[in-house]
């Protein structure tokens, strides 16, 4: 059961909209189901609705005009209740209770308040009513209505276990603000997909990503093709912003602006500039410079952000307050991934990150958390550009993603741990949008693991095989499995010992990096793993072609092989600065 509240100053204006037909022809019976002493005149029972209506109104103002300048200028109180899809039909007495408790709840008519604020419950449709009140009280005065939405929401969760309803998520306060219904309206008025709001949610976030300062953020705003209003102190400093959609006007004709903080409670200026003076950590050369020179600058960011997600992971899993913080720096990877993605991945990338953005908010605040790390990782991806659907990006895409997915399911435990139900379903969505691009940029690189697997002499497929037997028992790897479930760690580990490490060391290695249980498929995510670990290509048609240079085997007594240096690592690429060049959208 969903509550929406707003504020008006027209009640007539609302009752006409609420008797009348709708605006695409929806609404049908329209009647009252309750009001404030269970008399009121009702227009949808009457012989002429215009008079009733215009008494209804009359009615419902008496006090707001005996009150006269002392009455709010937004004296309508508008407050919609919908039942969930496949809930039962409410009975009209059924809604009546429910609007009962509901202006009880909120302060609006209390039990027993013999001065409580006139109301009414309209309804027009089977699933939902809209309560209607003017907020002047018997006595005069205004009611009391603090966090009026907050009890609503609770007084609903209650309603919902009594009536055998579907039981939604309890909220906390930190979502989004929803669109309003004008803006839905006016989206499919015009043909847009969204509401504006929810474009510009998303591109403040992409902005966010990874940005190194205040002056680059407001410079990726405008690159993205968006209006920004940057609103200056006397002494030139920016005190907040506003942004709006080329072309979203007004009836004046005027840009339809949105502050920040209306957007998300986290996309204020004074939060964004939080989460920027963190800055970004200076990366080790060797780690920005990881794998061979060949390799793109996309490839490489995205082997880089791979290793710091499976580092967020573990923070995640552990019982901390701290690894709150992580969950904003995971939240801007996932942006960062999603708008720079191969086009067969975009999709479900952005989902995912849509979807997340939900999960980086609760009242927990991490004090002292690091989240360096991953905003340096977001912002190289967004640095490097747009990676490609095949060869080493396309590879390395779908290892980060593989990493993603774990990521994901570990926020939706930890949240689950402190109660965050909208915030752990947030992030269990996420997962999933990124199993289906999962697969989307692993089909090509695994089908061709799979076939080099099954290349192998039949040897040294029993030699890997018996290995996986032994490190990974519980996890039914046996004599007598499919092959082709197998064939791609085979492969893996036949190039890890071709290019100078104990399979038997990395593969037990990677098992230890982290559980292996919330994997929905431990050979996919353990192939990534060991081929990152000993920085094989993702793209495994360059694996056996290719010797294998700048790796530090893995130092075992079985195989006595001595450690070698490291060669130098090869500098990383120039790289345009995001300011000169908008960011991949």
């Amino acid at each position: 059961m969903v509550p929406d509240i707003g504020r008006g100053s027209r009640t007539h204006g609302l009752l006409v909209y609420l008797y009348g037909p709708g605006r695409r022809e929806e609404h049908t019976d329209a009647h009252l189901v309750g009001s404030w002493d269970g008399f009121a005149p009702d227009p949808g029972r009457d012989t002429d609705p215009h008079v009733t209506l215009a008494r209804l109104t009359a009615a419902l103002d008496l006090r707001v005009k005996q009150a006269g300048d002392r009455a709010p200028a937004k004296h309508v109180w508008h407050c919609s209740v919908r039942t969930a899809p496949g809930d039962r039909r409410l009975a009209d007495e059924e809604w009546n209770a429910v609007a009962q408790r509901i202006v009880h709840a909120t302060g609006i008519a209390p039990d027993g308040d013999p001065d409580g604020c006139r109301w009414i419950a309209v309804r027009h449709a089977e699933d939902h009513i809209h309560i209607v009140a003017t907020l002047v009280r018997g006595d005069l005065r205004n009611p009391r209505l603090n966090y009026d939405f907050n009890k609503a929401q609770a007084v609903c969760r209650r309603i919902e276990e009594e009536m055998g309803l579907r039981r939604l998520d309890a909220g906390d306060g930190t979502a989004a603000k929803n669109p309003t219904s004008a803006e839905k309206f006016k989206a499919e008025r015009t043909g847009r997909p969204e509401t504006s709001r929810e474009t510009l949610r998303e591109a403040v976030r992409q902005a966010v990503a990874g940005a190194d300062d205040e002056k680059e953020f407001f410079t990726r705003l405008r690159e993205a093709g968006l209006r920004v209003k940057v609103r200056h102190a006397p002494s030139g400093d920016a005190l907040g912003y506003n942004v709006a959609l080329p072309g979203d006007r007004n009836r004046h004709g005027e840009p339809v602006w949105y502050p920040g903080s209306k957007l998300a409670p986290d996309l204020s200026l004074p939060k964004i500039r939080l989460r920027l003076a963190d800055g970004t950590a200076e990366r080790a050369a060797a780690a920005a410079a990881a794998g061979r020179a060949d390799w793109s600058p996309p490839a490489r960011e995205r082997r880089s952000a791979t290793g710091i997600a499976e580092r967020a992971a573990v923070l995640l899993d552990g019982d901390d307050d701290e690894a709150a913080a992580q969950l904003v720096g995971v939240g801007e990877l996932l942006d960062a991934v999603a708008q720079t993605s191969p086009v067969a991945t975009r999709a479900e990338l952005a989902a995912a990150a849509r979807a997340f953005e939900r999960a980086t908010r609760s009242h927990i605040r991490a004090e002292r958390a690091d989240t360096r790390a991953l905003r340096s990782a977001a912002r190289g991806i967004v640095q490097a550009g747009g990676a490609l659907g095949r060869g080493e990006d396309g590879g390395t895409t779908a290892m980060l993603v593989s990493t993603l997915v774990l990521v994901t399911l570990a926020a939706a435990r930890w949240h689950s741990a402190r109660g965050h139900a909208q915030q752990a379903h947030a992030a269990r969505q996420a997962a999933e949008h990124l199993r289906t691009a999962y697969h989307q940029a692993a089909a090509t690189p695994m089908r061709v693991l799979h076939d080099q697997g099954r290349a192998l002499p039949e040897a040294q497929r029993r030699t890997h095989e018996a290995t996986l037997r032994a490190a990974l028992p519980e996890h039914g790897v046996r004599a007598d499995c499919v092959p082709t479930k197998t064939d791609a760690l085979v492969a893996t580990l036949a190039q890890a010992e071709q290019a100078g490490h104990d399979p038997e060391v990395l593969l037990q290695q990677a098992i230890d990096m982290r559980e292996l249980d919330t994997a929905a498929d431990v050979n996919d995510v353990l192939v990534w793993r060991l081929r990152r670990l000993a920085q094989l290509p993702a793209h495994p048609g360059e694996a056996l072609r290719r010797p294998q240079t700048g790796i530090r085997p893995t130092k075992t007594s079985a195989n006595r092989t001595s450690e070698r240096n490291a060669p130098t690592a090869a500098p990383r690429p120039a790289h345009s600065d995001p300011r000169s060049r908008p960011p991949r959208r």
